[in-house]
């Protein structure tokens, strides 16, 4: 079976049979290297902040190449990268402004190279843009701006014409959609309500509906966000696992779920919470089995390199997905007929009509998976292609048949488990249903 779901204005079908990306959040924060915001919580105009950090961005040990083979090997199938994020700094060389990469000791484009490389790996590339922007000139205060204690900043910002930052954001959307081929995904980020007497920022402050009349006539198959306040194709509950399929007025929609290795999107060096592989590995198989997307953050370096705290997690991902990557790719919600084991998720490829068991707590011997009995045609473990032995109906030999049926019903087929649990983070089991490719 499939599940109706809200159409898309961009091209969806790669998305959602993809279902794991890499985000990148890079910028003059990862010298501070404690928390992407610092600027905001630090209270630092937008000349402080530069004079600070600009002239000293030098990313000597970047590797794009590097970076794309690790995302790879993560089994990660597109990546999102910051090209400016509310500091207002750009990693491309756009032609409105001086405050970008090559103006920098970095010198050059670092858009260009990282697109190239995850393209080479057959990856698709979707661009991050802030529409928030601490360092235009007429960028106004609001509830976010790091001035926004400031009260001769605040009567400074009445001053300013924020048209002239909506022209910018309008222009550098255009060059984005026109100079690096084409774009897979936008991720705009994001829009606020007015807080503590100071103004939100919106739809109307963007002007929402003339940005993404130009998004879809600069590229009509782009997938957008849902953070202009206006529509598009993509919910992004972020740091926050949903505990169902992500629903708009009643519809499931495309969703997709952005999270941290830790507590910060920019590289902070001091950050201890980070999740453990298993813990990430599960986050993944919990977003599939509930029809999203996983997009998991990395922050890299000010010298340009991912952390090996990074490097360690992709890796441990990519140890289980490099087996298991058929229990995701392509996969959904199992049809809500299945009911789930305890202690486990189930995910669900409908092309194939292959069911998969994904064991969060190892049981002792049994599995009992209700009303399944007769629809499975072979099962096995994933990790290793080994047979699992399965149980299904009541053998009825003439006398009395209580003490043969374990517990079971004629409804209830139950899988046969090693007592040692395989030796992968989340032990996957694939079930053939009949009727399958």
């Amino acid at each position: 079976m499939t599940y109706e779901i809200e159409p898309t204005t961009g091209d969806s079908g790669w998305f959602t049979h993809d279902r794991f990306g890499l985000f990148i959040h890079w910028g003059l924060y990862s010298l501070a290297a404690r928390h992407e915001w610092l600027q905001s919580r630090e209270r630092l105009s937008g000349e402080k902040y530069r004079n600070k950090y600009f002239n000293k961005f030098d990313p000597d040990l970047y590797d794009p190449e590097l970076w794309a083979q690790l995302s790879y090997d993560a089994g990660m199938k597109y990546a999102v990268v910051t090209t400016k994020h509310h500091e207002g700094f750009c990693l491309w060389d756009s032609k409105l402004t001086d405050y970008k990469a090559p103006n920098t000791p970095a010198g050059r484009d670092l858009i260009r190279p990282m697109t190239e490389a995850f393209r080479e790996r057959g990856m698709k590339v979707g661009f991050y843009h802030s529409l928030i922007d601490w360092h235009h000139p007429h960028y106004t205060i609001d509830t976010k701006h790091p001035l926004r204690l400031d009260e001769e900043a605040i009567a400074e910002s009445a001053k300013k014409d924020f048209a002239q930052y909506r022209d910018y954001l309008f222009g550098q959307t255009k060059e984005l959609l026109t100079e690096y081929g084409d774009v897979d995904l936008l991720f705009y980020d994001f829009s606020f309500p007015e807080e503590n007497g100071l103004p939100g920022k919106g739809k109307e402050d963007w002007n929402s509906k003339e940005l993404i009349k130009l998004i879809r006539e600069l590229q009509p198959n782009v997938l957008l966000n849902d953070r202009l306040q206006i529509g598009g194709d993509i919910t992004t509950p972020e740091q926050y696992l949903p505990t169902k399929w992500v629903q708009i007025d009643g519809k499931r929609v495309v969703w997709e779920t952005p999270h941290t290795f830790s507590g910060s999107w920019g590289y902070h060096r001091d950050e201890e919470s980070w999740k453990s592989v298993d813990m990430l590995v599960k986050m993944l198989i919990d977003v599939v089995s509930k029809g999203g997307n996983l997009l998991l953050n990395v922050g890299p370096t000010g010298r340009g390199e991912f952390d090996e705290r990074s490097i360690d997690r992709l890796k441990g991902i990519g140890n289980w997905m490099r087996r298991h990557n058929r229990s995701i790719y392509g996969c959904t919600q199992a049809p809500e007929t299945i009911e789930c084991p305890q202690d486990c998720r189930l995910t669900y490829n409908p092309e194939t009509n292959r069911l998969y068991v994904h064991v969060y707590s190892w049981p002792f011997k049994s599995i009992h998976l209700h009303g399944l009995a007769g629809q499975v045609e072979y099962a096995q473990l994933l990790n290793d292609a080994s047979e699992i032995r399965f149980k299904q109906g009541i053998v009825h030999s003439g006398i009395d048949n209580g003490a043969y049926k374990e517990g079971r019903d004629e409804k209830t087929l139950v899988l046969s488990l090693p007592v040692k649990k395989p030796d992968v983070a989340v032990p996957v089991i694939e079930l053939f249903l009949k009727g399958g490719a």
